[in-house]
């Protein structure tokens, strides 16, 4: 009865909207008529540049996997930054108090030798694991999932809009560690800003020292950026033994949800992918010009891909590559999209679409994808190993999604 009025009271939440500097333009700037949508023919993930099809798995990942995984390199992201050698961790453990008994918080420092001899922050990141677990868990890790001092946990401070576990009393935080799993929470903030100004600050200042100003023609952006800090991540998470790092799942809402869908095509040990309402540079296919474009994004976040990608300004049918083939780097390994209805500046039916035409690569291992052509009702979840679903409301990520992502979980990482 508790989770039931819990999920009621929750969806009376969810419709809080992660406005930020995703917020939609003023009507009559870009393209909300599907009847509008220029006539486009998407790249095939499965034609090689010689003319030849992929016809197994094996081609796949040999050929064209490697091949896709470069263009988007190349040509929207950056090169992945390099690792740096030396790395060490420094970890903080709380007490069982944390979330009502239910967790046990770590904070976990990144650290590598500077060229001083000193050691120099990289990263830093939240995990907090059920307090009651029998073994290593799996666990959902992102880009700011939840507030990463948690000293949101007080009553009657509420959380930024745009973080993903935010209900009154971290209620959904709960359910996701009483479902088993364990929640990993950067914030860019201390590895590379969310700012065209200040985004160097940090890692990239610490990789490429003296560089000023946006992204260079393939150099990473901001996305690759926080995806390779994911990558850091679950470096240590292999080392820790309350966590099964071979259940992993990457997962994002908005802009971090184009970086885990990245992080997940860059880091196949990434065992699931989930992007929330990642629209452009996302899920949404480029060549659709529908909401947000590519000039936009491009003009009001520099810093977030590298410099190659601006040459696609109001020239998408020229990309090689389309998000679809995105989608469908994370093959074999589930994928779910999600949309929200009134999320037009995303292009739900861009994203949908993504996921619908990732599923040749999925067919190539043997497995199921969505199961429909068609955009599905709203609130229902379909698919198997690419699952997909529109809810009601705005740009946010929700409770209601997220019982969606942990049923996806249950299914594909508790098997």
């Amino acid at each position: 009865m508790t989770q039931v009025l819990w999920l009621v009271s929750g969806l009376l939440f969810c419709c809080a909207l992660a406005i930020g500097t995703d917020a939609e333009a003023a009507d009559g700037e870009f393209n909300y008529d599907e009847s509008k949508v220029p006539e486009y023919k998407l790249p095939d993930p499965l034609k090689m540049p010689d003319g030849r099809t992929v016809t197994s798995s094996d081609m796949w990942k040999a050929e064209r996997r490697p091949e896709l995984l470069e263009l988007f390199r190349s040509q929207v992201y950056g090169q992945r930054p390099r690792k740096p050698e030396g790395i060490r961790y420094e970890v903080r453990e709380s007490t069982p108090a944390e979330l009502n008994g239910k967790g046990l918080r770590k904070d976990v420092r990144v650290l590598a030798p500077s060229k001083s001899g000193r050691r120099m922050e990289l990263l830093k990141f939240v995990l907090i694991t059920p307090k009651d677990a029998k073994g290593p868990v799996p666990a959902f890790a992102g880009v700011l999932l939840i507030e990463p001092t948690l000293k949101d946990l007080n009553p009657g401070r509420p959380l930024p809009d745009d973080v993903g576990v935010k209900l009154p009393g971290m209620k959904l935080l709960e359910t996701i560690l009483d479902r088993g799993y364990a929640v990993v929470s950067l914030d860019p903030a201390n590895f590379c800003p969310d700012d065209k100004e200040k985004h160097r600050d940090g890692v990239l200042e610490f990789l490429y020292p003296g560089r000023k100003g946006d992204p260079a023609a393939e150099e990473p952006g901001a996305i690759a950026t926080w995806a390779w800090g994911l990558s850091r991540a679950l470096d240590y998470l292999e080392t820790d033994p309350a966590i099964d790092a071979r259940r992993v799942a990457v997962i994002g809402h908005s802009r971090r949800g184009k970086t885990a869908l990245w992080a997940g095509a860059e880091d196949e040990r990434f065992a699931l992918v989930i992007s929330n309402d990642s629209g452009c540079g996302g899920a949404a296919l480029s060549r659709r010009k529908f909401g947000e474009t590519v000039a936009r994004i491009n003009t009001v976040f520099p810093h977030w891909f590298c410099g190659n990608f601006k040459s696609y300004n109001n020239n998408e049918d020229s990309l090689p590559i389309d998000q679809h083939e995105l989608v469908a780097l994370s093959a074999p390994r589930p994928v779910y999209v999600a949309s929200a209805v009134d999320d037009g500046w995303a292009d739900p039916k861009g994203e949908f679409l993504a996921a619908l035409n990732a599923e040749p690569v999925y067919k190539l291992f043997g497995l199921a994808g969505l199961g429909t052509s068609e955009q599905p009702p709203l609130n229902k979840s379909v698919g198997d190993y690419v699952g997909y679903h529109i809810r009601t409301g705005k740009h946010a990520l929700t409770d209601y999604d997220w019982l969606f992502y942990l049923d996806f979980a249950d299914k594909h990482l508790k098997r």
